[in-house]
C-alpha cells in the first residue's frame, strides 16, 4: 500500500482528466462542483489534506478546509489561487513551471509572425478562392527585419523566447522587476523605457496587482506607430480598452493576443481589429505539455505527502514546512 493512499485531496471544478484520473488511482479523490466555500461539507473539512485545481482558490476557501496542507495549481500562472494566504496559514501553493516553458515560446513566436505578416489572413484569402480570382495576397506593411523587440518578463519563458529571437537576428532588450544574473540582453529600469526603446514588445509578464494594466496607452504610445505588441503572459497585464484605441488610431501597427483579461470573453473593439492576431489562449495547448503539467500537478501532491516537500513550490510559501 502507497503512503499515499489515504490521503484525501479534493479537486474544486474542472481538472486535467490526465491528473484527476492519476489522483483517483493514486489518493482518495473527492470532488466539488467549484470551489465554493459553502460547499465543504463537515465530513469533506474534516478529510481534505491536498487541493489540485485549475480554478480560483480564495482565501476562504483555504480556511474552509481546516486540515489543508497543499494546494497544486494546475498551470505556471497562479495568480488566481491566494498564495500570499496560504503562505501565512502554513499551507503550500504548487504550479507547473519548466514543463510548459518551450510550448509557449514557440506559441510566442508563432504569434509574432502571425501577427507581422499577417499568416492567418493570407491562408483566408487562399482558401476564399481569392487568390485566383484577385491575384497575390497584398504586400505586408510589417517585418521582422530591422526590428527590435524588449520582452517584459525575463522568467523561463522569457528566457526561451529571448533565445528563438536571437536566432531571428534581432537586437533584444528586456524590463524586469530586477536585472536577471548571468543574461547579457540590455536591461531598462521601466516598462516606459523599454517600449520607447524599442518597436516590439512581448509581454510574458505574471498577473497580479504589480503587473495590473501594466500595458497602457502611455506604454503603447512609447511603442509608436511601427509598433507591434504580443501577449502571452497574463490578460490582467494590458489595458484593453487602451490597446483597442491605440489599434484603431494607428498608435500602433498591430498586436497579438493569446491572453484576456476576461476570459474567454474577449472584448468586441479587439475582434473588430483588422490589424490584431487573436488566439483562445492556446500557449501550452498541446497534448504533450498539458499531460506533463497534469503529471507534475499529481507529482507534487506525491512528493509533499511521501517525501514531505513540493517540488516547485511557488515564492509566497517557498517557506512552508509539512508538519
Amino acid at each position: 500500500m502507497s503512503s499515499t493512499d489515504k490521503v484525501t485531496v479534493l479537486v474544486p471544478g474542472r481538472l486535467h482528466p490526465h491528473a484527476a484520473a492519476r489522483i483517483g488511482r493514486e489518493f482518495d479523490l473527492v470532488t466539488l462542483p467549484s470551489a465554493d466555500p459553502s460547499l465543504v461539507t463537515p465530513e469533506i473539512a474534516g478529510r481534505v489534506r491536498g487541493v489540485a485545481a485549475m480554478t480560483t482558490i480564495t482565501s476562504a476557501f483555504i480556511d474552509a478546509l481546516p486540515k489543508l496542507e497543499i494546494i497544486a495549481n494546475f498551470g505556471v500562472g497562479y495568480d488566481a489561487v491566494d498564495a500570499g494566504h496560504a503562505g501565512k496559514v502554513g499551507v503550500m501553493v504548487t504550479n507547473t513551471p519548466d514543463v510548459l516553458t518551450e510550448e509557449v515560446a514557440d506559441t510566442a513566436l508563432g504569434l509574432l509572425l502571425n501577427t507581422v505578416r499577417e499568416l492567418p489572413k493570407a491562408e483566408a484569402y487562399l482558401r476564399a478562392g481569392r487568390w485566383v480570382s484577385e491575384g497575390n495576397y497584398p504586400l505586408t506593411r510589417a517585418t521582422l527585419r530591422g526590428r527590435s523587440v524588449g520582452i517584459f518578463g525575463m522568467g523561463r519563458i522569457g528566457l526561451a523566447v529571448a533565445r528563438r529571437l536571437e536566432a531571428f537576428g534581432l537586437p533584444i532588450s528586456y524590463y524586469n522587476r530586477r536585472p536577471v544574473e548571468g543574461v547579457s540582453y540590455r536591461y531598462h529600469p521601466s516598462l516606459l523605457e523599454l517600449a520607447t526603446a524599442v518597436d516590439t514588445l512581448v509581454s510574458v509578464a505574471p498577473g497580479g496587482a504589480s503587473t495590473e494594466k501594466a500595458v497602457g496607452a502611455e506604454v503603447l504610445k512609447a511603442l509608436g506607430p511601427d509598433g507591434v505588441f504580443v501577449n502571452v503572459g497574463r490578460g490582467s497585464t494590458v489595458d484593453e480598452d487602451a490597446l483597442a484605441a491605440a489599434l484603431a488610431a494607428g498608435t500602433i501597427l498591430a498586436a497579438g493576443l493569446d491572453v484576456f483579461r476576461d476570459e474567454p470573453r474577449v472584448p468586441q473593439a479587439l475582434i473588430d481589429a483588422p490589424n490584431a492576431s487573436l488566439l483562445p489562449h492556446v500557449g501550452s495547448a498541446s497534448v504533450h505539455t498539458r499531460t506533463a503539467m497534469a503529471d507534475l500537478v499529481v507529482d507534487n501532491l506525491g512528493s509533499w505527502f511521501s517525501k514531505r516537500q513540493a517540488i516547485t513550490p511557488v515564492a509566497e510559501t517557498s517557506q512552508v514546512r509539512a508538519k
